[in-house]
């Protein structure tokens, strides 16, 4: 919508241009009349404003409904499977959310639509109220110049077809400010989140610590409800296993994110041997880790290698993860992802190793794992990361390897506590 609507301003001002021009040479002819075409002028703009920004409204909420029903159809792509074992939930879902989502969307468009349209049925018939005056009013109140009458209903006139442009582009302007403030909530503004590739922070192969002193983030801010994070205070060194625990909602991902700098903290910093983590150098900082996240992304090529013999390593890895005989590895790309969700998260480890950083970070990797496969990744994988010199964060359930761990962070409702 952004992209479609900055086509479109360069005329716009083409034709503001043509308004203002028109009116000092309006105002050169005759300053009474100008002033009178002002008044009416201005009052034709108040009342424009005034049906905008209820159209402005609407727009918003069929933008809101909208959203609600691309929701709609994401539950329909992957909840077809339970949708269709179960009649009564199907008919609930198409009746009591898909029917009357669609049908606030579409309310909300037609009253978006007739309210621009009335706007621009009131724009034009205010100005044939303006010549109206000029002809057959204004010369009963004050003699009028015969040159400048006509110069006067001429130029508005001619005023016209710039204006009704102009009120044209009202529409699709306020569905690109509307997408705007969207974007601006969700913090992808480019030009006050921007995050710069290169700065004076440069990554460094190995590191003596990082430090995270009274970090906090709250998510729901705007709700009733929110939760916590924090304040948190952690120190990483290299060479060591650190188990993150804690039940369901205790904030075991947040923290996740926010040590590999994915989130920003609201409150507190994150230093890196001594040096704050800032937006000048936090995409340098987040190049210290590899991660596997519970709703990580599988690319079908290994991308951003740039290694010797990559299909060479590539096996290798495939055979100490038990891969091997399901697929191949062929100029950096997978022969197959279509594959259960545990062989899946191998492959999402073994482009981890192939990156070769200093942190590694697991999000609940072994939860998909048969129970032989699990106990190689506590007993045999993760040890030899930290003999390889790795710090490794796993987020974990799996309390009988609790003792292949060099520390635990147990949280519970956003607080670290003790350990039992």
């Amino acid at each position: 919508m952004i992209g479609n609507t900055i086509g479109s301003i360069p005329f716009l001002w083409i034709d503001i241009a043509l308004i203002l021009g028109c009116l000092v040479y309006l105002y050169w002819l005759s300053w009474v009349v100008f002033l009178v075409t002002a008044i009416a002028l201005t009052f034709a703009l108040v009342l424009l404003k005034i049906l905008s920004a209820k159209a402005q409204v609407f727009l918003s909420l069929a933008r809101k409904e909208q959203d609600n029903l691309f929701k709609h159809f994401h539950t329909i792509t992957n909840g077809i499977k339970e949708l269709k074992l179960n009649s009564k939930r199907h008919q609930a879902f198409v009746n009591e959310e898909l029917k009357i989502t669609a049908a606030a969307t579409l309310y909300y468009d037609i009253e978006c639509v007739k309210l621009f349209g009335i706007s621009n049925g009131v724009g034009q018939l205010i100005f044939l109220v303006i010549v109206g005056l000029l002809v057959f009013a204004l010369p009963k109140f004050t003699p009028l110049n015969a040159t400048v009458l006509s110069g006067y209903v001429l130029v508005i006139t001619y005023l016209t077809e710039p204006l009704q442009r102009a009120l044209a582009l009202l529409p699709g302007l306020s569905r690109a400010s509307v997408a705007l403030h969207n974007i601006e909530k969700l913090g992808l503004s480019l030009a006050s989140r921007s995050e710069a590739f290169s700065s004076e922070l440069q990554t460094p192969l190995n590191f003596q610590s990082i430090e995270l002193i009274g970090i906090s983030h709250t998510y729901g801010k705007e709700q009733e409800e929110s939760f916590t994070l924090g304040p948190i205070d952690l120190k990483l060194y290299p060479g060591e296993i650190i188990f993150i625990v804690g039940g369901n909602g205790s904030g075991k991902s947040t923290l996740a994110k926010l040590i590999t700098g994915l989130y920003i903290p609201d409150a507190g910093a994150i230093y890196l041997d001594a040096k704050m983590v800032s937006d000048r150098n936090r995409q340098d900082y987040r190049q210290l880790f590899s991660t596997v996240f519970y709703d990580f992304y599988l690319f079908e090529r290994l991308l951003g290698l740039d290694l010797d013999n990559l299909d060479i390593q590539a096996d290798n890895y495939l055979k100490k993860l038990q891969l091997d005989q399901k697929m191949k590895i062929k100029n950096g790309r997978f022969s197959t992802i279509e594959l259960s969700q545990g062989q899946r998260k191998r492959l999402a480890l073994l482009t981890a190793y192939l990156e070769d950083r200093p942190i590694y970070l697991f999000d609940e990797w072994a939860a998909d794992q048969d129970p032989n496969f699990r106990e190689i990744f506590y007993k045999q994988l993760l040890p030899e990361l930290k003999h390889r010199g790795k710090t490794v964060l796993a987020i974990s359930h799996d309390d009988r390897y609790f003792d292949f761990c060099d520390r635990i962070i147990k949280l519970d409702y956003g607080k670290v506590v003790e350990p039992n």
